[in-house]
């Protein structure tokens, strides 16, 4: 029996579980570990698992909830640096973080348990998506992005975007309903985990194929199931911002 220390974390509901190690520390962790711990009947339950290694520099390794390797989480690194910051009793309101995406920049603020973050995302590349869709985008990990019918079924939804990820090799998928040019409306089903409350790559890919079509500005709100984050575009490059919350610290009997 092995005991693994874990905080817990969400972000616009958006949940994490999060290890904070040393640099040097050997690997423990493998995607059948992330799936167990992740599970939500038999394990702690999450949308995924984040390992932040604290050396010279600060790393992140996202798994997701079904064990599969993700680049990127917009939510996922607030959470990571909200946790690095609880742990280490750091009193530092930024953090640069190197992600298998790219090194990533997050500002906090509020106290260790609950606050408001930033993270500088880097480029967002468009382009045309399979039929039936506004476009895709990459964002550190891909996305498409999809114009929601309120005739779908929430079944109809999911069967769709399966195939669209497929098509693509394996992607998240947005259904977006605009409201007005400053907010949007947004359901995720997300790669490797299914529906999520909330995805942060997922509307900055929102917001930057939506400005394409005339639908938003430089400047949006997504309103996600689990709350509202807000993006600022800056050409190419998206700023995400949204709430971050610890939930509790976790210790965890793994075999």
């Amino acid at each position: 029996m092995t005991l693994r220390y874990l905080q817990k974390w969400h972000g616009a509901g958006n949940d994490f579980l999060v290890e904070v190690i040393e640099h040097g520390t050997a690997p423990w962790w493998d995607a059948e570990r992330a799936r167990a711990v992740c599970d939500r009947a038999t394990g702690v339950g999450a949308d995924g698992l984040l390992l932040a290694t604290v050396g010279s520099d600060v790393t992140m390794v996202l798994y997701n909830a079904d064990g599969s390797r993700a680049e990127m989480s917009g939510n996922g690194i607030r959470c990571l640096a909200a946790a690095v910051r609880r742990s280490t009793r750091g009193t530092w309101d930024a953090l640069d973080v190197v992600t298998d995406a790219g090194v990533r920049r997050v500002s906090l603020t509020g106290d260790r348990d609950e606050g408001e973050g930033s993270v500088e995302m880097g480029a967002v590349a468009t382009g045309p998506g399979p039929t039936g869709t506004l476009g895709v985008a990459a964002v550190g990990n891909p996305h498409v992005v999809v114009m929601d019918d309120p005739t779908w079924s929430v079944e109809d939804r999911a069967r769709l975007a399966r195939a669209w990820s497929d098509e693509l090799g394996g992607a998240n998928v947005e259904f977006i309903t605009p409201v007005t040019e400053q907010r949007i409306e947004l359901r995720v089903f997300e790669r490797g985990v299914g529906w999520t409350l909330a995805c942060g790559t997922g509307s900055c890919a929102v917001a930057a194929v939506a400005r394409e079509h005339g639908l938003c500005g430089d400047a949006v709100t997504v309103g996600n199931p689990g709350g509202d984050l807000t993006v600022r575009l800056d050409g190419d490059r998206a700023t995400l911002g949204g709430p971050v919350a610890f939930v509790a610290n976790v210790e965890w009997r793994a075999t």
